[in-house]
C-alpha cells in the first residue's frame, strides 16, 4: 500500500488530498494545527498529528514522530494570504507570512525528503503561478506574491539537494481554487484542482525534478 503526507490537510485543498488518496486506497498521513481538525482527519482514515508548521520544536515532534517511514508521495500544502491591503506590510504581517509560507518549508523540507529516498518517492510543495517573476502582469497580493517566490527558490534548493538521492521535487500551482483563499467565485473546486494535481504527479519521472507546473502540467515560467 502506498503512503501519502499531507503536510496541512485542516481543509480546502489539503482536506481533499487527504479524502481522493483514502478512497484510492492510500495509506495517508496528514497533519492540521487543531487537534478537532486531526480528530477529523482520523475520521477520514488518515494518520493524524498534530503541527503548528510557524512553530520549530512542533516540527521537531514531528520528524520524531515519522522517524523510519517510507513515503511515496508528499504534499506541503500549508499556506497563508496574508494582507489584501496595497499598503507595505506590517513587520508581523510580513512575519506571519514568511513564517508560513517560506520558513516552514526550509524546516520541513529537510525532515519529509529523506522519507522519500528508498521509495524514489515525489515531493510536491503548494506554490502560486503569483509567485512567477517571469509571467508576471499584476501587482496585488504583494507579500503573498513574495513569499511564493521565495518558496519556489527553496524548492528549486530542495530538487538539487534530494534529486541526487532519488527524490522528484515539484512546485505546483494549483490553479484558482474554491477554498478560504480563493473564494467562492473561483473557477475551479477543490475536488478538480486536487484530481489534477494528484494525476500529475503521478505522471511525472526524475525528468521532471525541479519543474513549476500548472495543476495539470503545464510549465510555468519561474
Amino acid at each position: 500500500m502506498p503512503t501519502a503526507l499531507i503536510i496541512g490537510a485542516s481543509r480546502g485543498i489539503g482536506h481533499e488530498m487527504v479524502r481522493q488518496y483514502r478512497a484510492d486506497g492510500w495509506r495517508v498521513i496528514a497533519t492540521a494545527r487543531k487537534q478537532q481538525d486531526c480528530d477529523e482527519l482520523a475520521h477520514l482514515g488518515a494518520e493524524a498529528h498534530q503541527l503548528d508548521v510557524t512553530q520549530a520544536d512542533s516540527i521537531a515532534a514531528l520528524a520524531w514522530r515519522l522517524d523510519d517511514e517510507q513515503i511515496d508521495s508528499a504534499w506541503l500544502v500549508a499556506g497563508v494570504y496574508g494582507p489584501t491591503h496595497g499598503s507595505f506590510p506590517t513587520g508581523p504581517e510580513f512575519d506571519t507570512v514568511m513564517h508560513t509560507n517560506v520558513l516552514a518549508s526550509m524546516r520541513l523540507i529537510p525532515v519529509v525528503a529523506p522519507l522519500l529516498a528508498d521509495t524514489r518517492g515525489k515531493l510536491a510543495v503548494l506554490s502560486s503561478r503569483m509567485g512567477s517573476i517571469g509571467e508576471r502582469s499584476g501587482t496585488e497580493g504583494t507579500l503573498y506574491r513574495a513569499s511564493k517566490a521565495a518558496l519556489n527558490s527553496v524548492l528549486k534548493d530542495a530538487s538539487i539537494t534530494y534529486g541526487a538521492q532519488g527524490v522528484t521535487c515539484i512546485a505546483f500551482h494549483p490553479g484558482w481554487v474554491q477554498t478560504d483563499m480563493g473564494g467562492g467565485s473561483a473557477s475551479l473546486t477543490p475536488e478538480h484542482s486536487v484530481r489534477d494535481l494528484r494525476a500529475t504527479l503521478a505522471s511525472l519521472d526524475a525528468s521532471a525534478n525541479g519543474s513549476f507546473l500548472n495543476h495539470d502540467g503545464t510549465p510555468i515560467a519561474w
